[in-house]
């Protein structure tokens, strides 16, 4: 299985993605590691990435999923999946490819923005990222609020799961 935290800049797709990897005791891969140098450059000066930015950055971090799958084994992703089209490279009709909407009003995403160091995107991009935001539906994803502790959050996602 595949699980894939995804969500806009500042919902926690890192710290959930690693309590989700440490609590299904497999490897965790963050999807910013596949961005190209230039992608980071425009998101530090804050500039909107454009699909034709994101097609090589998907394309990677769908590389590396089927990797895993060929080894057989379960891993946890990140990746903020704004669209649906951008789902539908990284699942390429695969069932075992789970998706964990990270979702959270944008006053929580903001002030979580003005607390983040050390990472390359402007906080100022964040209505961009809203703006591309196709929400996925039941279909699509397991969604949880960004409102409940961290713990509470993995809690809720792995007991969605077995639901499934």
């Amino acid at each position: 299985m595949i699980l894939i935290a995804m969500g806009v800049s500042g919902a926690g797709k890192t710290r959930i993605g690693e309590l989700l990897a440490e609590r299904l005791h497999c490897a965790f891969t963050d999807g910013d590691a596949f961005h190209s140098e230039a992608n980071k450059e425009k998101m530090h000066k804050g500039i909107p990435l454009t699909d034709e930015d994101r097609w090589p950055w998907l394309n990677a971090i769908r590389a590396a999923i089927e990797q895993k799958q060929h080894a057989h084994e379960t891993a946890v992703f990140t990746c903020s999946s704004l669209k649906r089209s951008y789902r539908n490279i990284l699942r390429a009709g695969d069932k075992d490819v789970c998706f964990v909407y990270l979702r959270g009003t944008r006053e929580v995403l903001e002030e979580r923005l003005k607390t983040r160091t050390g990472h390359f995107f402007d906080p100022s991009l964040l209505q961009s990222q809203l703006d591309t935001l196709e929400e996925p539906g039941e279909d699509e994803a397991i969604a949880v609020s960004i409102e409940q502790t961290p713990e509470q959050i993995v809690d809720s996602v792995l007991d969605q799961m077995k639901q499934r």
